[in-house]
């Protein structure tokens, strides 16, 4: 354990919870109608994107009509997307005459970039010209988050109205969130990251000459440009000199600044935050993590000054970092004890020497609380327990802090269901922020938080008993066990990232992933919504000497224990068959 570490990780924290309030009081006046510094500049561009697209500003919407505009507007979306990867060959800025992209794979990275997971089973700069990729992907990662953060509104507004039947706006939610809060706060971020030597450029891929040439060996081709195979009907292989090496260019800063801020994720090119032109030095690197936490801390605080409490707000802040903090001390213990197999310990295998383990562990486990899912290293090369905290992090539904705006609604599902136990317990009907909390409301936070475990523990099952799901794996054993399990579970819980071990880019993968992930985002919100429509139309009732007071250290430890005790009761059996039996067997000088 360094010194230096130790204080990167006070000026991390120490930030993250210095600004939280800051942006937090922004961002509330900005969703609630108020001036900001910002309104004299953007609000007569706010005005015209109402007058240019026919919205009514004033409109209100029901919680089901909020919901079919959520759903409609991303499945738009989402196939305008998926048909602009697969004419990508046609279409201008393909400075590398990129193919178009196979229709399964397009489809997979079409709902993973609606759906804010941003699961990729391609590399970017060897796919994806720079028109899908500002066109396409810039523009989702914008718009997923903005998604988020309207349904988060919308849920606020559930709690905080009384006798109501509308949850507001969601095309108002979507353009004042992108336009006050992601556009402005990406470009300040955008210009830092350019000045440490990001890459931000139209020009086409520039050619270096190696300084030590090698061989290789390519399929053999006709005249034609066909490649050529034999009378046994394999390729015929020749070997080729290679003296240069592409260096792969393109509009990346843009995008990788939305990518953190937005808690997507996607990388312009295939090694992510681990590539030199994404994330080249550590500074970049530290601006990239506190980036990608910064905007989900801060709903957390401007949820707080919308519902008029903000000790409730600093409670839930305080169970997130609890979850963060915890899981990010299990993985670095675990990655500087001695590997009994190779008799060392502080492994560098898979992680950048740029920034070290420390860095390296801190960036896995708050992409994956948070479901940015942007990596700086192969999380394939952890030791078992530093693997299993990422995995742990989307089991429990990415809410530490979660996405922006889809941390904070899917953590609001453990607390009615905290509360809802709480006051079972004490023989009085649950209540939370003055609403009573029963059946419908109960069981609509079940829904929420079964429906991504099921799909995450039902398509590892089917996986690893299919050959197709068995096809694609790097390792045998419980690691390739948790291969399978990490990709379910970002699927599922929307994050995106990858264990780096699972040969994914196949249909059997592109299509059951894609699955997950559309309906562990939108059955989440129709479950939120449902939720907030409900509790917007009941009455609200002042506290009485049953009810649990929810900005203090016994709420934050019911709900605490809630969170642990629901993902534990669902995961741990599959956890033990992986990472944990992995890492007894790795103590008894085993590995996989």
């Amino acid at each position: 354990m360094r010194t230096n570490d130790i204080i990167q990780l006070a000026v991390f924290f120490g930030l993250l919870i210095g600004l939280t309030p800051l942006l937090g009081r922004f961002m509330a006046r900005v969703f609630q109608g108020q001036k900001t510094w910002l309104h004299p500049i953007l609000s007569p561009i706010e005005k015209l994107v109402y007058r240019a697209s026919g919205v009514d500003s004033a409109e209100e919407m029901t919680w089901q009509r909020y919901f079919w505009a959520v759903l409609i507007f991303n499945v738009i979306g989402l196939l305008s997307l998926w048909g602009l990867q697969m004419a990508q060959a046609s279409l201008p800025l393909n400075a590398q005459k990129f193919a178009n992209v196979n229709w399964a794979l397009a489809l997979n990275t079409a709902v993973s970039f609606i759906t804010n997971t941003n699961w990729q089973a391609y590399s970017g700069e060897s796919t994806m010209s720079y028109l899908t990729q500002m066109a396409g992907l810039a523009v989702h990662n914008f718009l997923s988050a903005a998604t988020g953060v309207a349904v988060m509104l919308a849920v606020t507004r559930g709690l905080t109205r009384a006798s109501a039947k509308t949850l507001g706006n969601f095309w108002v939610d979507l353009t004042r969130t992108t336009l006050y809060v992601l556009l402005p706060i990406s470009v300040v971020l955008a210009l830092f990251l350019v000045g440490q030597g990001v890459v931000q450029t139209f020009k086409p891929y520039a050619s270096a000459k190696l300084l030590e040439t090698y061989t290789t060996q390519v399929q053999k081709t006709d005249d034609k440009g066909n490649p050529v195979n034999g009378a046994d009907g394999k390729p015929v292989m020749v070997d080729q000199k290679v003296e240069t090496q592409d260096v792969p260019l393109g509009p990346a800063a843009s995008q990788i600044a939305i990518k953190h801020l937005g808690t997507n994720g996607g990388g312009f090119y295939g090694q992510n935050s681990a590539h030199p032109f994404e994330n080249p030095t550590p500074f970049s690197n530290f601006l990239e993590m506190l980036g990608l936490i910064i905007l989900p801390a801060g709903l957390v605080y401007a949820f707080g000054v919308m519902i008029g409490d903000r000790r409730h707000a600093w409670c839930i802040f305080a169970v997130m970092l609890a979850l963060l903090v915890g899981g990010f001390s299990l993985a670095w213990w675990s990655e500087t004890q001695t590997n009994p197999v190779l008799g060392t310990s502080q492994l560098m295998e898979g992680k950048e020497t740029r920034f070290g383990v420390m860095n390296s562990v801190l960036f896995a486990t708050a992409t994956t609380g948070t479901s940015c899912g942007a990596v700086n290293a192969m999380h394939d090369s952890f030791t078992p327990l530093a693997g299993l905290v990422p995995m742990w992090n989307m089991m429990v539904g990415c809410i530490a802090f979660g996405g922006v705006g889809a941390g904070l609604y899917g953590i609001l599902l453990h607390v009615l269901i905290a509360v809802f136990i709480a006051g079972l317990m004490v023989g009085r009907t649950p209540e939370y922020l003055g609403k009573k909390i029963q059946a419908w409301e109960a069981t609509w936070a079940v829904i929420g938080i079964l429906v991504p475990s099921v799909l995450i523990l039902g398509g590892a099952a089917i996986a690893c008993s299919l050959p197709a799901g068995l096809a694609g794996l790097n390792n045998q054993g419980p690691h390739g066990l948790s291969e399978i399990l990490y990709a379910y579970a970002s699927s599922a819980a929307n994050n995106g990232s990858a264990f780096a071990g699972l040969s994914a880019n196949t249909n059997f993968y592109n299509l059951t992933l894609a699955t997950a992930m559309f309906f562990g985002r939108f059955s989440v919100i129709l479950a939120v919504l449902a939720i907030a429509g409900r509790l917007a139309a009941k009455k609200t009732a002042a506290p009485s000497p049953g009810t649990l007071p929810t900005n203090g250290v016994t709420f934050a430890v019911v709900l605490l224990g809630a969170i642990l005790i629901i993902a534990a009761l669902t995961f741990f059996p599959a956890l033990c068959l992986g990472p944990i039996v992995e890492h007894g067997l790795m103590l008894s000088g085993r590995t996989f």
